[in-house]
């Protein structure tokens, strides 16, 4: 049973990278499961309601239940009625989008947004993803909380994210991103530019609970022309002051109760 469930898993997370859809023999080919069997699981994913299959092209796509019982879970967590006005406010202020990442285990997902952007060029990357530790923001700011070793520890764990798929200025060794990682804790906030997306910067501050646990991270990013290194250094305050309100709402969120 534990086998068809990771299967399933596996045909779903598939799915949701692609959402014009993907014929069956292509999920078949990059999941590397016979015909047959990936045919049996989008069947019984149909049967549940959280795949349809197309009936002008026989693709199949993902429906909307996930992203509902998603919504539906944030919603019940309180997180959102407890950080929005933060991140709208952080947001005004910055100019630029602001998110809020959550710790799940050993992972850290964006749960929350703020778009301060008005006008201009915007960056605003899909919710609900898990942050690649090594070349992001968050991951620099959450990396800095620990010691050297449970640093170099979980970089291991997780591993290096592809030079390919992010900025020129992705660190492409443990060794590269224990440095960005040193300079977040010795600022209390991490800055990145040109490293998680082309032509994009970034920087975040951790959230502690009262415990001193750290519960999740509060990002600003945007266009490197916008979001200067001076820049980021002038909202500093305002973003380290954004998490320590956050920090002190926390206890309202059931969802953060259960990062701690």
């Amino acid at each position: 049973m534990s086998g068809v469930l990771e299967r399933g898993f596996q045909v779903v997370e598939r799915l949701a990278s692609h959402p014009e859809g993907c014929q069956l023999s292509s999920l078949a080919s990059e999941l590397e499961i016979p015909l047959s069997a990936t045919h049996r699981l989008l069947t019984e994913l149909i049967r549940l309601g959280y795949v349809r299959q197309s009936s002008d092209d026989g693709q199949y796509v993902l429906t909307i239940k996930l992203v509902a019982m998603g919504l539906s879970y944030l919603s019940n967590s309180g997180i959102v009625d407890v950080a929005q006005p933060l991140l709208d406010e952080m947001a005004t202020k910055a100019g630029d989008l602001v998110r809020l990442a959550v710790v799940d285990g050993d992972d850290l997902i964006f749960v929350a947004k703020a778009q301060g952007a008005t006008r201009g060029l915007r960056y605003d990357p899909d919710m609900g993803l898990s942050v690649p530790l090594s070349c992001s923001a968050a991951g620099h700011a959450w990396l800095g909380t620990m010691s050297d070793d449970e640093a170099l520890s979980m970089l291991a764990k997780k591993g290096i994210a592809s030079a390919g798929d992010h900025g020129p200025n992705a660190p492409k060794t443990i060794k590269d991103a224990m440095k960005f990682v040193k300079l977040a804790r010795q600022r209390g906030y991490s800055m990145i530019s040109d490293m998680f997306s082309p032509g994009m910067s970034a920087m975040a501050a951790p959230i502690r609970d009262g415990a001193g646990h750290v519960i999740g991270v509060v990002t600003v990013a945007g266009p490197l022309v916008r979001l200067t290194n001076q820049r980021m250094e002038q909202l500093s305050p305002h973003l380290l002051h954004t998490a320590d309100l956050v920090a002190k709402a926390s206890s309202a969120s059931k969802l953060f109760k259960k990062a701690a």
